[in-house]
């Protein structure tokens, strides 16, 4: 038995299942605040996210049927919850997904959480040009440095399709940056 197969078994046991959780918590936060966090940008509402995710896994946890890696399950669950969140706060303030992002990355420089240079900004604007899904593969493949085996079990995406999109988005990327 496997380190995940055993934790996914303590999550799973009622005796066991608070500790396990901990530890889960432990291994998994920082990465998948880190990988909404370049979905939601803001510190606060990654926060949020985060919670509302391991609240998620802490209620649909015997609903995990290992057919994929835990990170793989949780990972979805967190990008799907990033996802929700921004589509319900672009409905809130009545502008459009693109106008949020947009709005948000011309934000940066005032939050203080944002410890990035010039540069970091100007890739974070052309991160926000591109399509959703591209965003994401982008984000996946380049700061997360994800094989798209593992980005597919979580998109729900062929690897053929993922490469495809990871291309493009460097390609429009590049161009942004040219341009700017």
């Amino acid at each position: 038995m496997d380190n995940e197969t055993l934790l996914v078994a303590q999550l799973k046991n009622k005796k066991t299942q608070e500790q396990a959780f901990r530890q889960l918590m432990s291994l998994y936060k920082e990465r998948l605040y880190w990988h909404i966090r370049k979905i939601v940008f803001i510190h606060d509402d990654a926060d949020d996210v985060l919670q509302n995710t391991f609240i998620k896994v802490f209620k649909n946890i015997h609903s995990f049927k290992e057919e994929s890696k835990l990170y793989s399950w949780m990972y979805r669950i967190a990008t799907n919850e990033a996802i929700t969140f921004i589509n319900k706060k672009a409905a809130k303030q009545q502008v459009d997904l693109s106008e949020l992002q947009l709005n948000t990355v011309q934000n940066l420089n005032n939050d203080i959480d944002f410890t990035g240079d010039e540069i970091q900004l100007l890739l974070q604007k052309a991160i926000i040009t591109l399509p959703h899904k591209q965003q994401l593969v982008f984000n996946m493949k380049y700061f997360d440095e994800m094989k798209y085996k593992d980005m597919s079990e979580i998109l729900d995406t062929s690897v053929g399709a993922l490469k495809a999109s990871y291309f493009h988005a460097v390609k429009k990327i590049e161009e942004f940056l040219k341009n700017h």
